[in-house]
Formats: structure tokens, sequence, C-alpha cells
């Protein structure tokens, strides 16, 4: 059964901000707890599926993937729905998105308030748009970026606590990361104060991190773009992405392609396009043309007699690489159109006088047959024949 529209779950426009993203969350995952909703199956499928809408278009960079791609942003080992790069789809993971809305006075969820420790967590996706050129996309392209990214603090090695100290227990939550309290007929559930649901602290901080136990710097990365990238196509650079935290995996790259127009070829997928013009004695006659190949070569073209605008001619392997291909290339067409001269000579007007006088039938079979319709539908218009309709239009 296919997801629905993210947008659709929520019951929001594609142009919602933030704050109305987040309204419509509020309602719905109040309507659908699993609490609100007792051994209910489908409330409980409801709230995991608003849950999972929220996490993405929640975050900016998982948003603009999603418009940009819908569902597919998210296969092929990632997935809002997933164990992937844009985080998991578990009850316990809504539970906590559904902390962070409604804040900690709810004490809803976690199984009937049962404490769980904060434990490592992993690093956040980053998003780098690289445009290349078609020619690089032909070729491939082996270069190094520059990320402003998050890593993990060597002089504490992620704990956060100065070398030769240690980190402790919190004493308010005994570890758990979260302390309870009784309020009448309801069980309050919030994040410990003491530790910020670490479930531990450190006495001395790193003097490196401040005790985050992750720094903040620009790493230097070496990308390989693969021949036959096309424009729109993302690349997964999986452990690349920010440190996690309290010693939690990476996360991962997200590479955006976008290939700029080039001045000759248009693409369609594997294959390319490239409009070349024809003299039109050549287009007449016969002849033969050089177009030009995107790997910096060229290719002679025979044009065969009575050649038309518009028409294709085929060359195989002369397109772009497929990826995976195994080597295969796509196709290359050359369209042509026929090139009227300009600025003729008194003598070159004469030969075309003189060649329009001599001309006779069949010389022109296209356009001969266009006005037979033409005249044909003139004379179903007006229900007179073609004479009388003739004589008629030249004011006879």
């Amino acid at each position: 059964m296919s997801k629905r529209d993210y947008y659709e779950v929520l019951g929001v426009d594609k142009t919602a901000d933030a704050k109305a993203i987040k309204s419509a969350y509020r309602k719905l995952a109040m309507k659908y707890h699993p609490d609100q909703n007792p051994d209910d199956a489908e409330a409980e499928a409801k709230f995991k599926e608003v849950g999972e809408a929220y996490s993405v278009l929640s975050d900016a960079q998982k948003r603009a993937a999603y418009d940009r791609m819908g569902h597919a942003a998210f296969q092929n080992g990632g997935g809002a729905g997933g164990g992937g790069p844009f985080g998991g789809g578990s009850a316990a993971d809504f539970a906590d998105i559904f902390e962070q809305v409604f804040g900690d006075a709810f004490g809803m969820g976690r199984g009937g308030g049962r404490g769980r420790r904060s434990g490592p967590s992993r690093g956040s996706d980053l998003r780098y748009d690289m445009e290349i050129t078609l020619d690089e996309s032909f070729h491939g392209k082996d270069c190094e970026i520059r990320i402003p990214t998050t890593l993990t603090c060597e002089r504490c090695d992620g704990d956060g606590a100065e070398p030769g100290t240690g980190v402790t227990t919190c004493d308010t939550c005994h570890g758990a990361g979260r302390i309870r309290r009784q309020q009448g007929f309801f069980t309050m559930e919030q994040t410990c104060p003491t530790c910020g649901g670490r479930g531990q602290y450190v006495e001395t901080p790193c003097q490196e991190c401040d005790g985050v136990g992750r720094v903040r710097k620009m790493r230097d990365l070496r990308v390989q773009i693969p021949p036959g990238v096309e424009d729109g196509m993302r690349i997964r650079l999986a452990g690349e992405g920010e440190a996690g935290a309290r010693g939690g995996p990476r996360g991962d790259l997200y590479i955006f392609v976008s290939v700029k127009p080039h001045d000759i070829f248009e693409r369609d997928g594997p294959n390319l396009y490239c409009r070349a013009p024809v003299p039109m004695t050549t287009a007449a006659l016969g002849g033969e043309i050089d177009a030009p190949t995107i790997d910096g070569g060229k290719v002679q073209i025979k044009i065969p007699a009575g050649s038309q605008t518009g028409e294709r001619m085929r060359l195989r392997q002369k397109g772009m690489p497929r990826i995976n291909g195994g080597g295969a290339r796509g196709e290359m067409y050359v369209e042509l159109f026929v090139e009227t001269p300009r600025k003729l000579t008194e003598r070159q007007r004469e030969l075309l006088e003189e060649f329009c006088e001599i001309s006779g039938d069949g010389c022109n079979p296209e356009s001969e047959g266009f006005f037979r319709k033409v005249r044909r539908f003139w004379d179903d218009v007006t229900g007179e024949d073609d004479d009388h309709g003739a004589g008629r239009r030249s004011g006879a």
C-alpha cells in the first residue's frame, strides 16, 4: 500500500509555515495518542503516521528533500519511516516528537510513564548543493568540498569530561534521565532538570568543547561524482554527516547535484539532442555536415537529398553514460533545420527566380498537399465549389 502524502496526513497546504504544521500535528497527536485510545490499533497507526509526517515536514532539510522527490527521497536505505538517514519510525521515536511539541508536563507515552535513560544519539544529516557542467557529468568529477559540521571532540573523546576526570551518575534521576511526579490521577514525567536527560553529568567539563562532546569545525572532504549523474540526483555519503551526541554514530552527507544548461546539447536521461543548421542547397541536393559530440570529438553526418526541417539523425552510443550501465551510453539525436539564405546578391536572386519559374509539380509535395486541404476546408465552410469559391475570394 502506497504512503499518503505527508501534507495530506497533517491536513495542511504545501505552502504552510512551521507554525501551521506544528499546530496541525498537535491536534492530530492529541486525537490519536495511544493513552487517549487504549487498545485501538487504528488510532495507534494514525498516531505513527502523523508523527512520521511531522518528523519530515518540521525539519527544513528533510522537507526540502520531500518537496523535491516525495517519498523517494527516503528510499534505498534512508527513510522517514525506516531506520535510514532521516530518522526512525518507531513508536518511541514519535513519542519523543510528541514530547518535544507538547512539553514535559503531559507525561504521556513512554509506555505508561516508564523512565528511559537518554543514551547515544545519531548525528544530523547534512546537505551540500553542487552545480556541475554537462561535460563534468559526462566524464565524472573528482573534487574537494568544504562543509561546516560538528566533529567528536578529540580532547575528551566525546564524553564531555576533561581528561583525567569522568562522568557521574545523576543523583536526581539515578541515571534514568527522567523523573516522575504524581498529581492526582495523573503521573507526570519530565526530563531531569539536573542532567538534562543524559542520566549523568560531568563534574569537570572539557575545556575544548565545554562539556558538549562535539566541536563545530569546517571539514574538507574528497568527493567523486560518477559519470552520467543527472540533474536533481542526490549522492549519499554514509557516515559523513555530523557527529552523534554522547558517542552516537555520525549522520550522512547528501550531495544534491544540479547540471548547468549546455550551449549545444540538451539532455533527456541518457540521450542528447543537438539542433544543427543545414544550408538550403545541402538539404535539397544532399551532402554532409560535421556535428560535435559530447566527448569533444566530431562526427560526419550524411544529409539525404530532400531533407526537411525537423528530421532527426540518430547516432548510436554518442549520448551520456548510463549510471551502472557497464560503459553503455545513450543515443545522440541531431535535429536538422533548413536555413533559408539571407542577403542575396542580384545573381543569386535571379537564379532563385528562375528556379521558381521552371519548378513543376512534385517539387514541393508538402506545400501542395497542404494547400489542397486548405481549399477543401474553405469549400466546406462556404458550401461552394472550387472555381466559384476562388473567384469570390479574388473579388470576381
